[in-house]
């Protein structure tokens, strides 16, 4: 780890999978701490980090936030993050991954989404489905947007 000042060594933040913070192997569950720190989280070229007096790289091991409700609003999508915030959701930024979990744009573009399996599931009710159900639509404000799952996820 590399030592800033004399005596101070900078953390080893980290989000799992599920979108939890560690510092170490310490999960992080107070709701101010883990406020501050969703909320400072940036990302540039060299990866995921919180710029304080110095910059402290966060691991991140798939995505930063996780989509933990979603709801159709009249012609919208409307989405609640994993640090309890409400967001917009471009259905044009929704895809299936290759580990066939949906995921989506958030905070303005400014990071992916992973879908929680609640989340996933309420996607699909919005959705029309093929027979095979290889294939979904979802239509929106009159505009169709398709997702398809990959082969290996069906």
């Amino acid at each position: 780890m590399a030592t800033v000042e004399p005596g101070w060594t900078l953390p080893r933040l980290r989000v799992d999978r599920n979108g939890d913070w560690f510092d170490d192997d310490d999960q992080i569950t107070h709701p101010g701490i883990l406020g501050s720190l969703r909320s400072s989280l940036r990302r540039d070229a060299n990866g995921y980090f919180i710029q304080t007096r110095v910059r402290i790289p966060v691991e991140v091991e798939d995505v930063p936030f996780v989509v933990v409700r979603l709801e159709r609003r009249g012609d919208a999508l409307h989405g609640l993050l994993n640090d309890a915030t409400e967001a917009a959701i471009d259905p044009t930024t929704l895809r299936i991954g290759p580990d066939g979990v949906p995921r989506c744009a958030v905070k303005g573009g400014a990071f992916d989404a992973r879908l929680s399996r609640a989340a996933a599931f309420q996607l699909l009710a919005l959705a029309e489905h093929d027979e095979t159900g290889a294939r979904s639509l979802l239509r929106l404000g009159g505009r169709e947007y398709p997702l398809a799952w990959p082969a290996s996820a069906g």
